[in-house]
């Protein structure tokens, strides 16, 4: 089998721009002054989350960490507590993208969420070790909404990629 059961059909080659394009989309949504929401989906997550796994030669930990770092200068936090989070996360993406490609979206979703859930906790715990107080439990609500936009992203993200429908039956490319 040369495709993965899940496909429908073959995707054409991602176009950087486009893959660049939404993780500057998605930082420039987690810069918005929504105020301090703790339920508040990471969509510079979630976006890495899905290149790392689509792309993970265009997107890898290096661009992970800058992003963190980036984001970590903005919200003016400790300087690595997001770069930890989306390295740890970024890496945890890569080594289980050539599985999770294999699998329908729901079945994603269930494996995605320990990712996400690897990310808050990592950075909680940057928190906690500095001598910041605990959030409070409504903060792990942010990973069950992010891997319920997994199929949403996964729609979004694909859509530009997608081949139209060949109406020669014969040609199989």
């Amino acid at each position: 089998m040369i495709m993965p059961r899940g496909a429908g059909q073959l995707l054409l080659p991602v176009n950087p721009f486009f893959l660049w394009f939404t993780l500057l989309a998605a930082f420039a949504l987690n810069l918005l002054p929504v105020g301090r929401q703790p339920a508040m989906p990471d969509w510079v997550a979630l976006t890495l989350v899905f290149w790392n796994v689509h792309q993970p030669r265009r997107v890898g930990i290096g661009w992970s960490f800058v992003f963190g770092l980036l984001l970590d200068v903005h919200a003016g936090s400790l300087l690595g507590q997001h770069a930890l989070a989306y390295t740890v996360l970024s890496y945890l993406a890569t080594m289980i993208h050539r599985r999770l490609l294999w699998f329908a979206l729901p079945q994603q979703m269930l494996q995605v969420l320990p990712l996400f859930l690897a990310a808050h906790v990592a950075s909680l715990l940057v928190r906690l070790a500095v001598g910041d107080s605990f959030p409070g439990w409504s903060l792990f609500i942010a990973p069950l909404i992010e891997t319920a936009l997994w199929p949403v992203a996964s729609v979004l993200l694909l859509a530009p990629q997608r081949r139209p429908p060949d109406p020669d039956k014969n040609r199989p490319l």
